[in-house]
């Protein structure tokens, strides 16, 4: 089998309007985290650095100044970054990698780590990419186990209830927002951006590949992730657990 060469792709564009009004003075992928109130990003760039990802594409747009000041070339956290400002005229998560794509950052390697830039997790990169290359998928997807409905849920016959559980876990593996995809597989993404100018990578890629044949894997993890994709979701994270779950990273 020929080498495998894997770049990172961080999704950290986006204006994060679910996060305002701290949107309004930070990047979503730079609001601090922890006890030792570190950005989100460098988590993820730590993360991906730890699992040996070292050359790396933060795609930026919104308040991308902060994230090139904050991380520079990537030396100082033993990675390579490229940065890839964002086209307008491509929306989206899918319209932002396949703008890097058409742009040639993904030249000369045979997949992408794909990272959603608002998502916290210590997946096992290593296994995750191990399972994308011996199944000859063109795209891994993680899906975590262990997801719990946020409300809860009731079990009715007729109008009585009989059964009322609080917030269950769903029974069904859901997208942590990490993903492996061979850079081949990304011209799919041109299609669909050229005729609806926008594409979202989990409504419409991964579809548009199951739907042509092609070898969509899953790979399933209990590890810890977590969405800090909304003020909600910001305010009810511990910074115990992020010390408790990443705190290997910053050592």
């Amino acid at each position: 089998m020929a080498e495998r060469r894997v770049k990172g792709a961080v999704l950290c564009g986006g204006k994060g309007v679910r996060l305002r009004p701290l949107t309004y003075y930070f990047q979503k992928a730079m609001i601090p985290i922890g006890s030792r109130q570190k950005p989100l990003l460098e988590y993820v760039v730590r993360l991906l650095r730890h699992h040996g990802v070292r050359e790396l594409a933060l795609l930026v747009n919104y308040k991308a100044e902060q994230i090139v000041n904050y991380f520079d070339d990537g030396a100082r956290f033993g990675v390579r970054i490229d940065y890839v400002w964002d086209d307008p005229s491509l929306r989206g998560n899918g319209g932002a990698l396949y703008n890097a794509y058409r742009r040639g950052v993904f030249d000369g390697y045979s997949d992408v780590l794909v990272y959603y830039g608002d998502i916290l997790t210590n997946l096992d990169i290593s296994a995750l990419l191990s399972h994308h290359f011996n199944t000859g998928a063109v795209a891994t997807l993680a899906l975590s186990t262990h997801y719990t409905v946020s409300v809860g849920v009731a079990e009715v016959e007729g109008t009585r209830i009989v059964r009322l559980v609080e917030k269950p876990p769903l029974g069904k593996p859901v997208v942590i927002g990490v993903l492996a995809v061979r850079v081949d597989a990304l011209s799919y993404l041109e299609d669909i951006v050229l005729d609806r100018g926008e594409a979202d990578l989990m409504r419409d890629f991964i579809p548009a590949l199951i739907e042509r044949g092609q070898r969509v894997e899953a790979y399933l993890s209990d590890a810890f992730w977590y969405d800090v994709g909304s003020t909600e979701r910001y305010e009810k994270l511990d910074p115990r657990v992020v010390d408790e779950e990443l705190g290997f990273l910053l050592e």
